[in-house]
């Protein structure tokens, strides 16, 4: 383990959140290493400094309200200290279920589960994750960024897989409506707003979520919720997961937290949280942005128990 990483300086604009010396000595304090069996509050509201294939079977049973997941891809990709190596199609399969069928004792009977693809590992997914688990649904989202190519098509889009345990799940609809743009403002015959509402000069309509989100703005420089983590996932899109699958004070569970995005947004609205991750700068990231998540509890794009279409909310605020 290192004792020491090489900290980088911003530009006076960018708000990525960076780590002091002496912020890693002291976060790093905060994490645990799993080396036996443990009771479900003996992690709650922790992160574990571990390999998620290592730390599993020390989890306990039956302690997970959501499950969100969001695994290397099948692609090379460099995390930090670590990376990760493409593989055959087949071999990512066994790979994924090798791990995936080990975390489903820890899902209590009324759990959701949320699993992260792209088009190359999303098939996995489905396979592995229909094995142990009811498929309810496959959310699709644009990241509105990515390289063009010149032999092949733009790839801006990736999926969410949603399962559950049972027949029994969570699935809070008013806590997830969409706030749009309305372009025809019909009115009744007495004159009135047809579902629709004025804000300002414009109309909006707040609509139930479908499985396609446009509204997602990828975190990047100037977005205080931004780090260097090269597959960090929006603020606003664990809010969606996490208001829709759980409730105040339920357990939210990520076996690869990443930058911590998934406990920062459990936090921010109220939930407990549990996650995993191996490399110890992300680990010692996700304790600040907790620390910054109890500050300020604002997630871009959501704002008086509604999501708003991507720029909309922010176009509100420049015409006050």
């Amino acid at each position: 383990m290192n004792d020491t990483f090489k900290i980088i300086e911003p530009a006076p604009l960018n708000k990525t959140i960076t780590l002091t010396q002496d912020e890693i000595n002291c976060y790093r304090k905060k994490l645990i290493h799993l080396d036996k069996k443990v009771k479900p509050e003996q992690i709650e509201d922790k992160i574990i400094l571990q390999n998620t294939e290592d730390a599993i079977d020390y989890l306990p049973d039956n302690f997970v309200d959501l499950m969100f997941i969001d695994p290397p891809y099948n692609l090379y990709k460099k995390f930090n200290s670590t990376s990760f190596k493409s593989m055959k199609r087949f071999k990512y399969e066994d790979w994924f279920e090798s791990w995936f069928s080990k975390l489903i004792r820890t899902l209590k009977e009324t759990a959701s589960v949320y699993i992260c693809g792209d088009w190359k590992s999303s098939n996995a997914v489905l396979n592995v994750g229909m094995k142990y688990l009811i498929v309810r649904n496959r959310i699709t989202w644009e990241r509105e960024k990515g390289r063009g190519a010149k032999k092949n098509w733009k790839n801006c889009s990736e999926d969410i897989w949603f399962f559950t345990k049972s027949d029994n799940f969570t699935f809070n609809l008013k806590d997830i409506k969409l706030r749009r743009k309305v372009l025809a403002p019909y009115k009744d015959e007495s004159g009135n707003p047809k579902d629709w509402i004025n804000i300002g000069s414009s109309h909006f309509r707040d609509t139930a979520p479908s499985n396609l989100w446009t509204d997602i703005s990828v975190p990047f420089w100037s977005m205080p919720e931004n780090t260097d983590h090269p597959t960090q996932k929006p603020e606003k899109l664990l809010a969606k997961i996490i208001l829709a699958g759980s409730n105040k004070g339920e357990i939210v569970f990520d076996p690869f937290l990443g930058s911590g995005t998934t406990a920062a947004v459990a936090k921010k609205l109220e939930r407990n949280f549990s996650g995993i991750e191996m490399d110890e700068y992300y680990c010692c990231l996700s304790q600040k942005r907790l620390e910054l998540a109890e500050e300020n509890k604002e997630i871009q794009g959501y704002k008086n128990g509604v999501f708003w279409e991507r720029n909309t909310l922010r176009d509100q605020r420049k015409k006050k």
